[in-house]
């Protein structure tokens, strides 16, 4: 696994972020976001998509049209967050947040492997699966901080995903905010960083 990391060294930081990419980029095209952020004593590492990409297909497509490609990428984060654990830093020290196609790994990942984080950040994105999917997964978030934000007719990201999602991590005992904001195009408004920098900073608090 290619990690790309930015900001101070993991084990000197009161926050470790884990950045997940969209499609079609490099994980240095994620970390832009480290300096609007805007915040001390963080460390940020962005994983490698293998081909940039991590599924081929819409995440709402039958997972059969995303396999192997979407089991394997599942398997990122995870591992990544072992690493990290292992390195000294607990799981409530750790923020997940993605963009596009690297929020809705990072969202399905999370809920197959729920826990007390730092935050989860999903910048338009949603759990994966075609419609009609149900997410079932067992376990707690325990009082997790998720923000959810996205375009109210994003053309990869429907609003109807998000709110679905929504359900799902608060059902898990996140405390989730979502904001769907009218004619946003496919980015990360300053709105959002707003919202991302208070999770980063009640994480900083407890530090």
């Amino acid at each position: 696994m290619r990690v790309v990391p930015t900001g101070v060294p993991a084990r000197d930081a009161r926050v470790v972020v884990i950045l997940t990419n969209r499609r079609n980029a490099a994980p240095e095209n994620i970390l832009v976001l480290a300096p609007r952020l805007d915040r001390a004593d963080v460390a940020y590492l962005a994983p490698a998509a293998p081909g940039r990409t991590w599924y081929p297909q819409s995440f709402m497509a039958p997972t059969a049209a995303n396999e192997p490609y979407l089991s394997n990428s599942l398997r990122v984060l995870p591992e990544l967050l072992q690493q990290v654990v292992a390195g000294g830093v607990p799981t409530e020290r750790i923020v997940l947040m993605g963009f596009s196609q690297g929020a809705c790994l990072t969202a399905e990942s999370t809920v197959r492997h729920p826990a007390r984080y730092g935050g989860i950040v999903l910048f338009t994105g949603g759990l994966i699966g075609p419609p009609g999917t149900t997410w079932n997964s067992e376990g707690s978030f325990a009082g997790t901080p998720v923000f959810m934000g996205c375009g109210d007719a994003d053309p990869h990201v429907p609003a109807s995903r998000v709110d679905e999602s929504e359900q799902v991590f608060s059902r898990m005992g996140a405390q989730v905010t979502k904001r769907i904001y009218p004619g946003m195009p496919h980015i990360v408004n300053d709105d959002e960083i707003a919202f991302a920098q208070q999770i980063l900073d009640g994480v900083r608090r407890t530090a």
